[in-house]
């Protein structure tokens, strides 16, 4: 018996992706050469999503999606990974730190029994996938993970943010338990003496499992300001995403300009401006990467990577509470909302 990705090696994909089927091939050959694709998302249907789906689409490949949502649950992924494991899908898709993390373990440490080592994984979504432990290396990653990066390196970030606001000190608010958002301060505070900036960090507080809770964060986002915050740096903290209704209000009120990290901080969450990935494009990769993988290729040696071109978006309507406005010659190229 040929698991599908067997069959699939077995049949061959021709140079456009589509599953290239010989004139004899039964209709039941061609239903278990059909790709089986197990989604797992972390707040819902996203752009990310749709850029994945449409891409499999543009190059022909009709795959079997089933699609799971925690709703921001991570309780919920050990009843998912025993699903995948009882489906036996030909590929993983993992959005966020969290959710990989939860499916596919550490590289160095992930157990047989919690997690899915033998059936590939694709992530996007993962700011910091070596610093988060998930993989070892970015070129190669070294065991069946791989996937798409979204976040802009930060220093690229802070350069966008002074070209918008010079500023000479930095605040961040972050979750302690993300280890995505733990590995981006550390680069900022690496980031700090060269660049010539002062980093003031809070984090949110925490429940007796060390959940963050969204208690207090006005006053956290006070405190900043009156240590002389310029800029409201909104790294891509999972927990964060979830509260921006409360941060952004909170950093307006006290003439604080925010700056995203990613494109959800900007079009829903009030950032003033963010140097960022696209959702679909990143989607794209993460499937581009996917393919790659049920055409044969070791997903071991596929790189994780981040988009080679980013987009600068500016928030006008609150550009226009704060009266930070844009340097004229940004608007040259930035996408204005």
């Amino acid at each position: 018996m040929l698991n599908r990705r067997d069959m699939i090696a077995a049949l061959g994909l021709g140079a456009t992706g589509t599953l290239a089927l010989g004139a004899g091939a039964s209709r039941a050959a061609d239903a278990a050469a059909r790709p089986h694709i197990y989604m797992i998302t972390f707040r819902g249907e996203t752009e990310v999503e749709r850029g994945y789906r449409d891409y499999f689409a543009a190059n022909g490949v009709d795959a079997l999606f089933t699609t799971r949502d925690i709703d921001r649950d991570v309780r919920k992924l050990p009843a998912l990974v025993e699903e995948i494991r009882a489906q036996k899908p030909d590929l993983v898709y993992t959005w966020g730190t969290p959710v990989t993390l939860g499916v596919a373990g550490r590289f160095d440490a992930a157990d047989q029994a919690r997690h899915i080592v033998d059936i590939p994984v694709v992530f996007a979504l993962v700011a910091a996938p070596v610093a988060a432990g998930i993989i070892p290396s970015l070129e190669r990653p070294g065991r069946r993970v791989t996937g798409a990066i979204h976040v802009v390196p930060p220093e690229k970030q802070l350069r966008a943010m002074k070209s918008y606001r010079p500023f000479r000190t930095l605040g961040v608010l972050y979750s302690r338990s993300e280890q995505n958002s733990v590995a981006i301060v550390e680069e900022l505070r690496r980031l700090a003496g060269p660049m010539e900036f002062r980093l003031v960090e809070r984090t949110f507080a925490t429940n007796a499992q060390g959940a963050p809770l969204a208690d207090g964060v006005e006053e956290l986002v006070a405190q900043i300001r009156r240590e002389g915050g310029d800029w409201l740096y909104y790294l891509p903290d999972t927990f964060l995403g979830t509260i921006y209704g409360r941060v952004s209000p909170a950093a307006l009120a006290e003439g604080l300009p925010t700056f995203g990290a990613a494109e959800l901080a900007v079009r829903e969450g009030g950032a003033l401006v963010g140097l960022i990935s696209r959702y679909y494009s990143v989607g794209q990769l993460a499937a581009s990467k996917s393919i790659e993988i049920l055409k044969g290729r070791d997903p071991a040696a596929i790189p994780a990577e981040t988009l080679k071109r980013f987009s600068l978006i500016i928030n006008m309507e609150v550009a226009k509470k704060l009266a930070f406005y844009p340097p004229l010659a940004m608007l040259n190229y930035a996408e204005v909302i």
